[in-house]
């Protein structure tokens, strides 16, 4: 295992700092990798794009939260403040919650609730001018109550040091305070006479929002526990696929610009071109980084994460840091699936060396060569090996003799 992950970086580390097997100038390592940086940020940039082609389900259900505040409230102002959250003091006066709601969907995938739609169609109604006015007197007096209770805080600090010096015998001439206690107390009894009327115009105000139509349909839509239920669920649901889709759409993205770049790096192999080989080689590693970035953000957040989370609260409870074991575990076993599938299907010595060797090839650096040349002119590779069965001399890397077909221990050679 060790030997073979030793020749795969070994491997690796060539491809990426030779051209024709001779080792890159200063120069050409230093645009190389400014081409690598712009690349690999670009990729990056991509792979934000497409991420957020597919509708969050925050987009594709705008009403959710909207509604699950208004179901986690328990004071008596639940059905006020869902209506104020519904009146906005916005400079269109063409603004609306439909719209806004639909206009996810432009330019993406999926599709905006129906439910949340026509519950955007019951704040439109409500979001008119007559109540946006009414909204604003009641905001109005609130703001001067908040006014005149922070007013009366203060006066009743001073009322109270004002008594204490009383009691204390000290003359008011003395008092650090401008206000007497006579005075002080008669203050506070006008303002909360003042809050008691602004407070009861509030009231009055708030139920005569209540009690229009409009305010009346939407209250009793967001009451309707059916709907909403299926909101939930439809949002759960689309809250679990998310990740799901979004590294699928990575992965769409990224797929393309790997085949191409390991299309072109095996072309450019074959026909001698170490240029294209090299660059199209620096490509390959920089469109395979990313995905495995977005497959490990994937491994943290996706199906599968939810699906040892969900067995390990089953079987441990609230333990959700096993989870984290598990993953210590896996990683590694997923490493080694992937250093084993690239050893035994991309940098196969068998498969590469029995394609050269067809084609006249050198059995190591793939360039051409004369039939019968012992020695790479290019890299100076003997590609000869002599045969245990037969001993005849058979090409190197080969699966079996040329001669007598006998099995070959590529490995050791």
């Amino acid at each position: 295992m060790f030997i073979r992950v030793r020749r795969f970086l070994s491997q690796f580390f060539r491809k990426s700092g030779t051209v024709n097997n001779e080792p890159l100038n200063k120069v050409s390592l230093i645009v190389i990798i400014l081409i690598d940086i712009f690349i690999l940020v670009n990729v990056f940039a991509g792979l934000d794009d497409i991420s957020r082609w597919h509708i969050s389900p925050s987009e594709a259900y705008p009403c959710y939260s909207d509604w699950k505040t208004h179901q986690t409230q328990t004071d008596e102002n639940r059905d006020y403040n869902a209506l104020r959250s519904s009146l906005t003091y916005s400079a269109n006066s063409q603004f609306s919650f439909q719209s806004n709601y639909q206009s996810a969907e432009v330019g993406h995938l999926g599709k905006v609730s129906a439910t949340c739609l026509k519950y955007a169609s019951y704040k439109d109604k409500i979001n008119n001018s007559a109540n946006q006015a009414l909204l604003k007197i009641i905001e109005q007096k609130n703001a001067s109550i908040d006014g005149l209770t922070q007013k009366n805080r203060t006066i009743q600090a001073q009322y109270d040091s004002t008594l204490l010096e009383k009691i204390a015998g000290q003359p008011q001439e003395r008092s650090i305070n401008l206000v007497g206690a006579e005075k002080a107390k008669q203050e506070i009894d006008t303002n909360n006479l003042k809050i008691a009327a602004l407070k009861k115009d509030v009231f009055v105000l708030k139920n005569q929002l209540l009690e229009k139509p409009e305010s009346t349909n939407f209250l009793n839509f967001l009451k309707d526990k059916d709907s909403f239920n299926e909101v939930e669920k439809a949002y759960q649901k689309a809250f679990f696929w998310y990740p799901s889709i979004q590294f699928a759409l990575q992965t769409l993205f990224l797929l393309p610009l790997i085949l191409s770049a390991l299309f072109i790096h095996r072309f450019a192999q074959r026909k001698g071109y170490g240029l294209a080989a090299l660059m199209s080689w620096h490509l390959l590693v920089i469109f395979c980084i990313p995905l495995l970035f977005k497959l490990f953000e994937f491994l943290q957040v996706g199906i599968l994460f939810q699906f040892i989370a969900d067995i390990v609260s089953a079987l441990f409870g609230g333990l959700l840091f096993l989870v984290s074991y598990l993953y210590i575990l896996l990683i590694p076993l997923f490493g080694f699936g992937i250093i084993k599938f690239f050893q035994k299907f991309v940098f196969n010595a068998k498969l590469q060396a029995a394609n050269r060797v067809q084609k006249s090839r050198c059995v190591r650096c793939a360039k051409k060569i004369r039939p019968q040349d012992p020695y790479c002119p290019h890299c100076g590779y003997y590609q000869y090996i002599e045969c245990p069965n037969c001993h005849e001399f058979t090409y190197k890397h080969l699966p079996h003799c040329k001669h007598c077909g006998y099995v070959q221990d590529v490995e050791s050679v």
